[in-house]
């Protein structure tokens, strides 16, 4: 089980603007910031979404669960606007689950962010 994940980004005021526009719609929000890194969770308690200024690893994919196929298309439409880049369009990934519906975006950075729904329509 996961308790919390953490990337480094290169430019950590551009990442925070990003990941607070393309998670709103997910129901994630800058919940910690400090000198060089910043928290994001989805309500109440502990964030499980952190970034770090510094040097990006390339390669980094994180995906965050959502309950609703609209809620993906959201994701991918907040992340875009928010200057991410398009690395899939929402819609079925049947390779992975006869019920995967998923959009990806890649950061500023190109971390490969990931909006997924496992629930049938």
């Amino acid at each position: 089980m996961l308790d919390h994940i953490g990337i480094e980004v290169s430019d950590l005021d551009r990442s925070k603007a990003f990941y607070a526009a393309a998670l709103a719609p997910l129901g994630y929000s800058l919940a910690h910031a400090f000198e060089g890194g910043a928290g994001f969770g989805s309500g109440e308690g502990i964030p499980d979404f952190w970034i770090a200024a510094g040097a990006p690893k390339t390669g980094t994919h994180v995906a965050f669960t959502v309950q609703t196929r609209d809620a993906v298309h959201t994701f991918h439409e907040a992340g875009l606007a928010a200057g991410g880049t398009d690395n899939g369009a929402p819609g079925p990934r049947p390779q992975y689950t006869p019920t995967y519906y998923a959009a990806y975006v890649h950061d500023p950075d190109g971390h490969n962010i990931e909006a997924v729904c496992h629930l049938e329509e």
